[in-house]
């Protein structure tokens, strides 16, 4: 028996913790559809909310079967525009560990994390003991409902799995956790993630804390708007006449530099914020070898891109040992991985990671909080100079504004025929 339609609910993404999804109901059978989102993993916290926030980032994947289901019932749906853009867009985890898996299989591991993550959470699976193998965080437990099982966990949030299953009585798994994981061992559960953390704020209906920040809120990261790119692109030939125009295709528009050891590629149909719209490379001689690769997505900002461009063209007298020396006068945060180092501006709108063993994407510049989900990036191969990491990380610092600190100072103009961009400053000190 299908609901009347009187009953609406609308999807949007949630305004603190993306992509978590806030469905608002309304309507004489509100209550049912309440009901039917419950089941679907939404959690209640108001009198017409509810949220659904999981640890896998797939929000808008399991709201869009949400929403289909809900249809199939009677009711009406509506779904923001920019959660119905989360929706289309196919993202992948970066780094992500397992590169053989397609979307759907990273799906369903991130899926089987889930269900841990809820079992633990709901106290269907209490965890006994936890150690730190090395790499990530491994676990040991037994679930209490239904058939009592005893089980080896290992990973966190969106990777979490059970490795072994092997055991008769929680005395076996705890003997074997402990002949595994020697004095590493710890009582009881580890400590919540970040992200744990913020999905259980969500559910309980508060804002998600964010442990790490110390310093400005969080804030939308400085995008390019629509056709910055292109005016950029036609100052460049007009003001700087070492760079010359090809233009072979309709949708491709190439600058040659007038030493024939850098090439710049903009794509004019470049459009979505994953879409690569530049790919600059320098060479070692007019018919020589690449020496590094950069792509840059439609919303880097032109700062960024002129940087780039202006290095190739006129390189430093001086050198630079480390981009790190910037970023830490900035008052970056660096976070240190077993695979990357991060550092994180100032409100967490930016962010600079180095991926020491990568050979394609070494350095990746990115807006936003999550490589997976930001605004614009900026991914430099290996063979890229310490000199331009240091330029690319002080233009992104002058890109962000302080709450403290002395008075604003204009970003330099790119060339003459660009807009003027917004004034921004750079936070000295710790």
């Amino acid at each position: 028996m299908h609901a009347p339609a009187d009953a609406h609910v609308r999807f949007t993404l949630h305004p603190d913790h993306h992509p978590a999804v806030i469905a608002t109901t309304s309507g004489p059978t509100s209550d049912a559809a309440r009901s039917h989102l419950h089941d679907l993993g939404f959690r209640s916290t108001g009198p017409t909310t509810m949220v659904l926030a999981r640890i896998d980032r797939e929000e808008p994947h399991y709201t869009a079967q949400a929403a289909q289901l809900l249809q199939q019932y009677g009711f009406t749906t509506e779904i923001d525009p920019a959660l119905q853009e989360e929706i289309d867009t196919e993202w992948t985890w970066a780094n992500y560990p397992m590169p053989w898996c397609t979307r759907d299989e990273i799906r369903e591991v991130g899926a089987q994390a889930q269900r841990i993550h809820d079992d633990i959470a709901e106290e269907r699976l209490i965890i006994h003991l936890h150690a730190d193998d090395g790499h990530t965080t491994v676990a040991c437990g037994s679930y209490t409902a239904g058939v009592r099982r005893h089980v080896h966990l290992h990973g966190e949030d969106h990777l979490r799995q059970e490795t072994d299953t092997a055991f008769d009585t929680e005395a076996e798994a705890v003997a074997e956790f402990h002949r595994l994981y020697s004095v590493a061992v710890r009582p009881g559960p580890a400590p919540l993630t970040d992200l744990e953390q913020a999905v259980r704020q969500l559910l309980a209906g508060k804002p998600p804390a964010t442990t790490k920040q110390t310093s400005a809120p969080s804030a939308e990261p400085p995008v390019a708007e629509p056709g910055e790119h292109e005016a950029f692109l036609a100052a460049l030939f007009d003001e700087e006449r070492q760079w010359e125009k090809y233009r072979p295709f309709d949708e491709t528009t190439i600058a040659s530099h007038e030493s024939l050891t850098v090439r710049a590629e903009f794509d004019h149909e470049a459009r979505h914020r994953t879409d690569v719209a530049w790919t600059i490379a320098e060479y070692d001689g007019p018919v020589g070898e690449r020496l590094w690769h950069a792509t840059l997505t439609t919303g880097t900002p032109v700062p960024l891109i002129y940087t780039i461009l202006q290095h190739l063209d006129a390189p430093p007298l001086t050198t630079a040992d480390h981009p790190d020396e910037v970023l830490h006068g900035a008052a970056w945060h660096p976070a240190s991985h077993p695979a990357r180092t991060t550092w994180v501006a100032p409100g967490r709108t930016i962010a600079f990671e180095s991926t020491p063993h990568a050979v394609v994407d070494r350095w990746t510049l990115y807006g936003g909080e999550e490589l997976d989900r930001a605004a614009w990036t900026v991914r430099l191969s290996a063979g890229v100079s310490y000199d331009l990491l240091a330029q690319l990380a002080g233009t992104a610092a002058d890109l962000i504004p302080s709450p403290t600190g002395p008075s604003p100072k204009p970003l330099p103009a790119p060339v003459r025929g660009l807009p003027a961009t917004a004034p921004a400053q750079r936070t000295r000190g710790r």
